[in-house]
């Protein structure tokens, strides 16, 4: 009997085991067919939907042709020490300082943005560029023309003489996800028309590799689109695509430790381009547009002040006095959140989205105030403090004087005891430092002519022509005169 009961409950777990085992077959089955079934829709979802397949191919047939080699010819000046053994025998100081020109030439990309050659490309490409030379895709080389630049987002536009051309379209870069595939169309080291994908590796990057722009004063935007998308040396200039074929960047740099690719590139985006190239085509100049407030990122020690959870967002810690914001009722402490319903979510992200605007723009801003959102409806000025579009007409005699110049303060008049005049704050390679001008000269007067502010001197600097006097003070009133050279 007791063998009986043993076999009955043998045979009872023996038929349990083989249920369970053919329901787990069963089931393991059933999930296959379901992962079969997906990704058969998948397939077929693509498949019927081409859109929303990534097609490298077509975008790359769409933008290639779009990206064109851009060659240049210069020369830099440069200033050396040497020592002259006849001025030291003749005068006992044989210091002397020589300057010197070296012809340099350079190499990068540029990109068609429209049918009768236009382009866009960094300014650091065409820096200290005599002639500017530009290969089509299809090998056709022109000489192109420099309509203007913006060193403070380290954009310019060419223009050749040609109709029908091959362009992009700007696409909207502000749609641009993390994990996005785009690519990267240009000529590293001089293989032309070279594609490389990647994907966006973040947004709103601050690498601090830009300088203010001396000529305008203008602070320096950078918000760059990080890839892994390859880019190296004479990349610079060339394009940054959506697989819609779309321009959402303009490829400006690189960080590595070697100088070539090492995962890391950098684009200026779309939206800060397309607006720099409309103002250097339609003014000659950028049209930046201000809200008139100092502003900082919120980090933990912040948030912990102002006993906030989210870091996210731009602190404002100051107004201007007569500034935009000031006047729309934007407060001291509030928290920018949004630009036109755009997340803003650290300082380079605000000042690029700002930077998309010109003065008398209205914007909606949204503000996080005692813990609740508010709008306010902001009218951006320029940086006079006005709506008016400022046409700049004297970059080109700024960039050829080689200086920044600045208004003298109430205090530097009474310091020299002036009515008026112009202070070289800063000098660059140009002609009053050929002439010997150094930092710090305050120019009063040209060929006797008194100059009251900077205006005043470069509206008399651009009616002349040949040789002039320039007349001045150097610190503890030491007047000093220059002879310098305007044809």
């Amino acid at each position: 009997m007791k063998k009986l009961v043993n076999s009955f409950l043998m045979a009872l777990l023996g038929g349990a085991v083989s249920l369970g085992a053919f329901k787990y077959l069963e089931d393991d089955k059933k999930v296959e067919t379901q992962s079969q079934e997906e990704t058969s829709k998948l397939v077929n979802l693509i498949s019927s939907n081409p859109e929303n397949a990534i097609d490298y191919v077509t975008a790359a047939e769409m933008t290639v042709n779009g990206v064109v080699h851009v060659k240049t010819e210069g020369t830099i000046e440069y200033r050396q020490r040497a020592f002259d053994p006849f001025r030291h025998f003749f005068y006992g100081n044989g210091n002397v300082e020589k300057e010197y020109s070296q012809p340099i030439k350079g190499a990068g990309s540029g990109v068609i943005i429209s049918e009768d050659g236009y382009m866009v490309t960094n300014n650091h490409v065409i820096e200290n560029a005599d002639k500017i030379k530009v290969t089509l895709n299809n090998k056709k080389s022109y000489a192109a023309s420099l309509i203007g630049t913006d060193p403070a987002t380290d954009l310019a536009v060419l223009k050749i003489d040609e109709e029908g051309l091959p362009h992009l379209a700007f696409g909207n870069s502000d749609e641009l996800h993390i994990g996005e595939w785009v690519l990267a169309v240009g000529n590293p080291f001089n293989l032309t028309s070279t594609v490389t994908a990647g994907i966006v590796s973040a947004k709103g990057r601050d690498i601090n590799i830009l300088s203010n722009d001396p000529y305008t004063g203008l602070s320096s935007i950078e918000s760059f689109i990080q890839t892994d998308a390859a880019v190296n040396p004479g990349n610079s200039g060339g394009a940054l695509v959506n697989t819609k074929g779309e321009l959402i960047g303009i490829n400006a740099a690189i960080k590595s430790n070697t100088g070539s690719f090492a995962g890391y590139s950098f684009a200026i985006p779309a939206n800060i381009a397309r607006k720099v190239v409309d103002d250097l085509i339609e003014y000659g100049s950028v049209q930046r547009a201000f809200i008139g407030i100092n502003i900082r990122d919120i980090d933990e020690d912040l948030a912990e002040e102002l006993e906030i959870n989210d870091l996210n967002g731009v602190y404002v810690s100051g107004l201007a006095p007569n500034g935009s914001a000031k006047e729309a009722g934007i407060e001291e402490g509030d928290i920018v959140l949004k630009v036109e319903g755009y997340q803003v979510r650290n300082v380079n992200e605000l000042q690029a989205k700002i930077g998309e605007y010109r003065p008398g723009d209205r914007i909606e801003v949204s503000l996080r105030r005692d813990g609740k959102e508010i709008v306010r409806e902001v009218t951006l000025k320029n940086l006079e403090g006005n709506t008016s579009i400022l046409v700049e007409d004297h970059i080109d005699l700024l960039k050829s004087l080689g200086a920044k110049l600045e208004d003298l303060s109430d205090d530097e008049k009474e310091e020299f005891g002036v009515d008026g005049g112009v202070k070289v704050q800063e000098i660059y390679p140009g002609k009053l430092r050929s002439a010997g001008v150094t930092e710090g000269f305050v120019i009063t007067e040209i060929d006797n002519q008194g100059v009251s502010n900077r205006e005043e001197l470069l509206q008399i600097l651009e009616e002349k022509e040949g040789g002039i006097l320039v007349q001045g003070y150097y610190e503890k009133g030491r007047k000093v005169y220059f002879g310098l050279g305007m044809s």
